[in-house]
């Protein structure tokens, strides 16, 4: 497309200048030019002279400009003659031609384009007309995953995970903040949540082992086509945010798993204090020292039964249900009842995420 871009602009240029124009790319092919029979040569000479710099340069009677968005140049344009003229010509039109070109890729570049659907920048209706244009597929499936980077060295992220995904025409990675990387990941139809979380602890590993950086992941839902990509996108930040509140260890999140946690994190903070005053009447939660506090987590790890918990922390059986009676007389709350342990539960995960004061999406 860049070609017939070029090729365009040129071709309205040529009555202009009094000379030779066009368009190499970075092998010093030429892609454009006002002498048709000129595209698709190549001066091996000029590929030599289109290194790592962007100044002007003449060779074989031309003069050639280098420009693009790279540290080495995508392009260069040339005018034949090699005087201050041709210098002057050369330096205006890459200045247009990297203008004009930059425009284009705003304006159609799919990658420009995923990333505002999925910061949710483009009206619905729009979407779908402009997905039409690019020709996305929207009878695929597009899981987005949201990668924070929690430590890292000098080593770019972005580019790592964007060679782990090379098919730039199924899969999107995109520069969201200076921490938040986002890929839109094209999956199947019969895709599992583990094997979305498969995916980004191979990325998680990769980075860490090989590069020493730390990230964690968080996983949305997968979406058919383009339209939901930004439902997907909200879904891997409420992951991250709720799995720094509830799960502060897990490196993986996934909004398919996050469960109790995820209403909890859905209620006004109002609402939640309320739950709080009315479970614990008889007295306050933190009237429970650490020791206790453990105890409990460790009673639900083990399903409630006592001679198992007892077991695992090394104390007598008695010791364990004296423990228990205290909570009760405090709380007012007996462990060993289902009902119970499952009021107590939420009330410490509610206590969790007030005390935690979350960012909320």
């Amino acid at each position: 497309m860049s070609n017939r871009l070029f090729q365009g602009l040129i071709h309205q240029m040529r009555d202009t200048m009094d000379a030779i124009i066009g368009v190499v790319d970075a092998n010093a092919s030429i892609i454009a030019c006002s002498e048709l029979s000129k595209i698709g040569t190549t001066n091996e000479f000029v590929s030599l002279d289109l290194s790592d710099s962007h100044d002007i340069f003449v060779r074989d009677g031309y003069t050639y400009k280098p420009f693009g968005s790279h540290i080495k140049p995508d392009y260069a344009v040339f005018v034949e003659g090699v005087d201050e003229t041709a210098a002057k010509y050369a330096n205006i039109m890459s200045i247009a031609l990297s203008s004009i070109k930059q425009y284009y890729d705003e304006k159609y570049d799919r990658n420009n384009f995923i990333k505002n659907v999925v910061l949710d920048n483009v009206l619905p209706g729009d979407i779908v007309v402009k997905a039409r244009e690019l020709h996305f597929n929207n009878e695929v499936n597009r899981v987005v995953f949201l990668i924070r980077i929690v430590s890292a060295n000098d080593v770019s992220a972005f580019d790592i995970i964007q060679n782990l995904f090379p098919d730039k025409s199924k899969d999107f990675v995109l520069n969201i903040t200076e921490t938040d990387i986002v890929l839109v990941k094209e999956v199947k139809s019969t895709v599992e949540p583990k094997d979305l979380e498969k995916l980004a602890r191979s990325v998680s590993d990769t980075l860490s082992t090989e590069f020493y950086t730390r990230v964690n992941v968080g996983i949305g839902t997968a979406v058919t086509g383009v339209k939901d990509l930004a439902r997907s996108f909200k879904e891997a930040q409420v992951a991250l945010e709720v799995g720094k509140v509830f799960d502060t260890d897990k490196v993986i999140v996934s909004y398919d798993n996050l469960g109790i946690a995820r209403l909890i994190y859905h209620l006004p903070t109002t609402l939640c204090e309320t739950f709080l005053q009315e479970v614990f009447k008889r007295g306050s939660i933190e009237s429970l020292d650490h020791e206790t506090l453990f105890t409990i987590q460790r009673f639900f790890e083990n399903n409630l039964n006592v001679s198992e918990t007892s077991r695992k922390l090394f104390v007598h059986r008695n010791t364990l249900v004296y423990r228990l009676e205290k909570i009760k007389k405090l709380t007012g709350l007996d462990l060993r009842e289902f009902d119970h342990a499952i009021i107590f539960k939420i009330a410490l995960m509610v206590k969790k995420y007030l005390s935690a004061n979350p960012v909320k999406f």
